[in-house]
């Protein structure tokens, strides 16, 4: 039986009540957004960098990124209400440098072009059609901007253990996609200079990270121009 958005839905709002204290928080979520904030200052340093967090959650992965890169501006989709109101106060602490809008991986409320980096923590397996996400982050990427897709390692035996039968029983039939299978959607999407690496133990995550090739004469908008134009009317 093939997942679908209103599985993704119905998880993620019952989920939403008792995210911020759940135990992943520390031994997965955690140690993933810690992982990616260290690519994004081995690509950008401390400059201003703009970037997309998909599956944003309540601001967890936000906030961090302002706490260490405050020059950075993020922005954060998240296709489920609940989850973006339960950071409510956090994303408000956040103030300008940060914000959420509700929207679909799959269709980006943005123009091409316009992100330094486009982020994704441990939701993607719980997108059905995970080739136009990937297609939808390459799209909104700068020439040369950075993905950095974080998801559950189930190549090994632990992490089949865990995501393709403990997690599956929990959430449905959600996909974690081997290392093979994320080099291929990336490759799929336009993306070049792919490289991943598995990180952690009880509980392992693959981080795969590409860099878009965007065709040739494209227009990118500038930073405030997309936001504008994605700005809820």
């Amino acid at each position: 039986m093939a997942y679908e958005r209103e599985q993704a839905i119905r998880e993620f709002r019952r989920w939403s009540a008792g995210y911020d204290r759940s135990i992943l928080q520390k031994l997965l979520f955690g140690p993933a957004h810690r992982a990616m904030i260290a690519r994004i200052q081995h690509h950008f340093g401390d400059r201003p960098t703009s970037i997309l967090d998909v599956g944003c959650g309540t601001g967890v992965f936000a906030t961090l990124i302002r706490g260490i890169l405050p020059r950075a501006t993020v922005w954060g989709v998240d296709l489920v209400a609940d989850m973006l109101a339960g950071g409510r106060e956090r994303w408000r602490a956040l103030g300008g440098r940060a914000a959420p809008i509700q929207a679909d991986s799959e269709r980006l409320p943005f123009p091409a072009g316009v992100f330094d980096v486009v982020a994704c923590a441990n939701s993607f397996h719980h997108y059905p059609h995970q080739e136009r996400a990937v297609a939808e982050m390459h799209r909104v990427l700068k020439p040369g901007g950075k993905l950095l897709l974080v998801d559950g390692y189930r190549d090994i035996p632990w992490g089949w253990f865990i995501y393709d039968l403990c997690v599956a029983a929990i959430e449905g039939d959600v996909r974690h996609v081997s290392a093979r299978g994320a080099r291929d959607l990336l490759d799929q999407a336009g993306f070049v200079n792919v490289n991943q690496n598995v990180h952690g133990m009880l509980a392992p995550f693959l981080l795969t990270e590409g860099a878009a090739d965007p065709p040739a004469g494209l227009r990118v908008p500038r930073f405030r121009d997309a936001v504008a134009a994605a700005a809820p009317g």
